[in-house]
């Protein structure tokens, strides 16, 4: 199953391709910028039944280098299977399109991207037949952007290093910066940059941590994930209504077969009755007034003096 921060890592690509430029000047091999980007099927199927299929694939066209083709993957954990199928796309590609692939892999944790970073020598001990060399983009190379001035010069940028650093102990700071800078954008931009950050956190407990910034001001936040913050105080609210419900139907309840029984109560047993809000506490003394002498025995047995 394709987890959030898997989709989060490429499909950012899609939605802004421009990243690229700005991850490739990070990693240290800069590409001419860009002057035009398609976006290309993913599916490698061949007429074979096996299904092959990338995260996202983009073709650029830039002045100094020409055309090119960028495949993004986004690599959760190692998998030992995962180069033989990394170099099948390349040359796929490049057999199918002509022009010259790039694989850019996106990493959430350091052991990932340091084995993704290795190169795959296709070929035997005498010969080298090719040479599969990933770009990898990840925690250990990602820049840690903390400063609302930092996060503002390139939101796109800092939206992918705040998915990749997601583990990262100063991540409350991190998407500190990137919650303040979406905040300064138009809601074109702000909306689904900050559904990417919270798709890629996943379910780490920092998710709610960035729920909470961006609930802080929803004025700009008017996207799902709001939505979903509303949904669950609502229900939240509801839930808590109807626990308040049960509670006070069996307090009345225990009064009844109190008085039934003819069982006084003081003024102050009364009160601590109308006033408990825990059903199960609420149910213990209900038990013990099916057999109960006195209010005493009612709240003494279940060690309440």
């Amino acid at each position: 199953m394709v987890s959030s921060p898997h989709e989060a890592m490429h499909r950012i690509f899609e939605e802004y391709p421009a990243l690229f430029s700005s991850v490739a000047e990070v990693l240290g091999v800069p590409f001419g910028t860009p002057i035009s980007m398609t976006a290309l099927p993913t599916d490698l199927t061949e007429t074979r039944p096996l299904e092959r299929r990338l995260d996202t694939l983009l073709r650029f066209e830039t002045e100094e280098e020409g055309e090119f083709l960028l495949a993004v993957e986004a690599q959760g954990k190692r998998d030992p299977d995962k180069p033989a199928s990394w170099a099948y796309y390349l040359s796929y590609l490049y057999n199918k399109y002509g022009q010259p692939p790039i694989l850019l892999v996106i990493c959430q944790d350091r052991a990932t991207a340091d084995w993704a970073s290795q190169p795959v020598h296709v070929g035997t001990p005498q010969w080298t037949s090719f040479t599969l060399r990933p770009l990898v983009a990840g925690p250990h190379n990602m820049p840690v952007i903390t400063q609302e001035t930092e996060a503002r010069k390139d939101p796109v940028l800092a939206t992918l290093a705040a998915i990749t650093h997601a583990d990262n102990p100063d991540v409350g700071a991190i998407l500190k910066a990137v919650s303040s800078t979406l905040a300064t954008l138009p809601e074109k931009l702000s909306i689904p940059l900050s559904e990417l950050v919270t798709q890629g956190l996943g379910k780490r407990p920092v998710r709610e941590q960035w729920r909470n910034l961006m609930a802080v001001d929803t004025s700009f936040y008017k996207s799902w994930i709001v939505e979903e913050i509303r949904d669950e105080s609502r229900e939240e609210g509801r839930e808590e209504g109807r626990e308040q419900g049960r509670s006070q139907g069996l307090a009345q309840a225990l009064l009844l077969v109190l008085e039934g029984r003819g069982i006084a109560l003081s003024e102050q047993e009364r009160e601590r009755i109308t006033a408990c809000e825990d059903s199960e506490r609420l149910n213990q003394w209900m038990l013990r007034a099916s057999t109960a002498e006195s209010a005493d025995e009612v709240f003494a047995e279940a060690g309440e003096q």
